[in-house]
């Protein structure tokens, strides 16, 4: 791929619900092997433009581009398979299962997006690689709990943990640390940088914690009303006055 190409190329991308338009003429570019944030007040339409991303719904118009590849057409199992994932506000875990069966199921059906039946792997190598990323996220002593009695921050972890199983190219995670305890955040953004420099993953933020993506992302994009504010490095951001007078002068 050209390195100057961008990973994730949003071009006057467009959706509505009915007569709501959540996107409007949205123009977005995520660099290869980068971290790139995304932020604005609740219903800017940043999980909406994250959903179109990922193939969860057709646009209306523009173009969403994956490595040179145009895939706004595209649903949520063909992406998965190019090598972009995404995590949740809410996680979505198999809360019946402990830390590892969870790891295991998220390969065993990954064009899924971790839906499908469960199959027990016999494979040591899968499960041993399971126990790694969890050593890798804090959750390796807790790797035989069951994944519903872990506090939602474990959860949280447990999720990327389940996303980084299917060795993606690009990982998009809404709010991460949204509901984690003050004290597991240092960890995460952490973790989250070291996910991008020891294993190559391009990750594209949505977070409400100024602290956190101002930390985090080298490009951060802000959205307002459904339509693009502003693109620049978290010191443009800061003081860009149509950013602070719609979002950071909450924050």
């Amino acid at each position: 791929m050209n390195s100057s190409q961008p990973q994730i190329e949003v071009k006057s991308v467009s959706k509505s619900y009915g007569g709501v338009v959540a996107n409007k003429d949205i123009s977005i570019r995520v660099p290869h092997g980068r971290i790139t944030g995304l932020i604005g007040p609740n219903g800017s339409g940043k999980t909406t433009l994250f959903n179109s991303i990922v193939g969860y719904h057709p646009i209306d118009s523009g173009s969403i581009t994956f490595e040179g590849q145009e895939i706004s057409t595209l649903r949520v199992p063909d992406i998965a398979r190019l090598g972009m994932l995404r995590t949740f506000q809410q996680t979505r875990i198999y809360k019946k299962m402990n830390c590892v069966q969870n790891m295991i199921i998220s390969v065993s059906h990954r064009d899924e997006g971790f839906g499908g039946i469960f199959k027990q792997a016999k494979d040591r190598e899968t499960e041993q690689q399971a126990e790694e990323l969890l050593n890798f996220v804090g959750l390796y002593q807790k790797r035989n709990l069951i994944s519903g009695d872990l506090s939602f921050g474990q959860q949280k972890l447990l999720e990327f943990a389940m996303a980084l199983m299917n060795k993606p190219k690009v990982l998009l995670l809404d709010e991460p640390t949204a509901g984690i305890n003050p004290t597991l955040i240092n960890g995460l953004i952490d973790r989250l940088k070291r996910a991008n420099e020891e294993f190559g993953i391009t990750l594209f933020v949505i977070e409400h914690n100024m602290r956190v993506i101002m930390n985090l992302a080298e490009e951060i994009s802000c959205l307002a009303h459904g339509e693009l504010l502003a693109t620049g490095s978290p010191d443009e951001l800061q003081n860009d006055q149509r950013v602070i007078d719609a979002y950071l002068g909450a924050h």
